[in-house]
């Protein structure tokens, strides 16, 4: 059965309301979309996952462009992977193509002529092919090795022509393919951090012991410091708190600019620093990443980070301006 999505007349609406009729229209084509997988999916991933070479991604129009997008997806979260254009393979990108390699080839008629020569030059080599196409009775369908189908439904633009909601579910069964390849595989921020080195998600990825403050940077003070002396150390040091420890050196709170209004009172410079901590701060350890720094930040409603060993030895801080000057935010 044939689903079109329900579209306004764009006459009868504002561009805004239009708008979120597409949008819906497509998220509910992605429903539909989680509604159909099947065990084929399952065999999809073990496929994949058992590749000794590549997965080759191939498509040619919107498809195509959709088709970078998913070998990017692969190739960034652990799995070999690049596109190759269909309508350059029989111009010599078929070397790109090996024994061993596994094949992605996406067309939502499924009858894409393009594919041709990839289609024979895989038969000839006994390389696996996985399709994802919008009909089940299609060429693409009939020799693949599997078959992944998506739902029936009508694209979102009013003809029903522009590819639109078809590429949005082509899209996400894509994304559903490697994340769910990732899982299997038990792929860590650790792993993930190899291959994104760079930009914002590379600066998230770096471990806190890169850019926290150590050694004399840390304000630190023992539990009868007064709070004048407090006071001159959080200023001196410019992270708005201050590390309380014992006589072993070990943290046991943490004085902020919190904890100084709360205890606003004309006796708090003659006050001790134990008695106005608060103690059993939240802390970190050196294997955290700065991603996970930033959403203790934001968890927390906290804006400095003592980083200590299993025995709350002080090893350093990390202050949220060091997660901005980073570019980590």
């Amino acid at each position: 059965m044939t689903i079109t999505a329900k579209i306004v007349n764009p006459e009868d609406s504002s561009h805004q309301n239009y708008g979120r009729e597409i949008i819906v229209a497509e998220a509910d084509a992605l429903h539909q979309l989680a509604d159909s997988l099947t065990e084929t999916f399952d065999q999809a991933i073990e496929l994949i996952r058992n590749t000794q070479g590549r997965l080759i991604i191939s498509g040619i129009g919107k498809s195509g462009h959709v088709g970078k997008k998913i070998a990017a997806t692969f190739a960034s979260t652990g799995q070999p992977a690049f596109f190759v254009h269909a309508a350059e393979a029989g111009h010599g990108d078929l070397g790109m193509i090996a024994k061993g390699d596994t094949l992605l080839l996406i067309s939502y008629s499924g009858e894409a002529r393009e594919l041709h020569a990839i289609i024979d030059y895989a038969h000839r080599f006994s390389i696996p092919i996985i399709s994802i196409t919008g009909r089940s009775n299609c060429n693409l369908t009939r020799i693949a090795n599997l078959a992944l189908i998506l739902p029936n439904v009508g694209e979102a633009c009013p003809m029903g022509l522009a590819p639109t909601t078809s590429t949005t579910m082509t899209m996400a069964l894509g994304d559903a393919l490697a994340v769910a390849l990732l899982k299997s595989r038990g792929f860590s921020k650790h792993d993930f951090k190899l291959f994104h080195p760079g930009g914002n998600l590379g600066q998230q990825l770096k471990q806190i012991v890169e850019f926290m403050h150590t050694g004399k940077k840390v304000p630190l003070v023992d539990g009868d410091t007064l709070m004048g002396e407090c006071l001159l150390k959080m200023t001196y040091h410019g992270f708005g708190c201050v590390g309380v420890i014992d006589q072993n050196e070990k943290l046991i709170g943490v004085i902020t600019d919190g904890d100084l209004r709360r205890h606003m009172n004309a006796n708090m410079l003659s006050q001790k620093a134990a008695e106005i901590m608060t103690a059993n701060p939240v802390v970190g350890h050196t294997g955290l990443l700065m991603a996970d720094a930033l959403a203790i930040f934001e968890k927390k409603s906290i804006t400095s980070l003592f980083i200590v060993d299993p025995e709350k030895n002080v090893l350093g801080l990390l202050h949220i301006h060091d997660c901005l000057r980073n570019s980590v935010a």
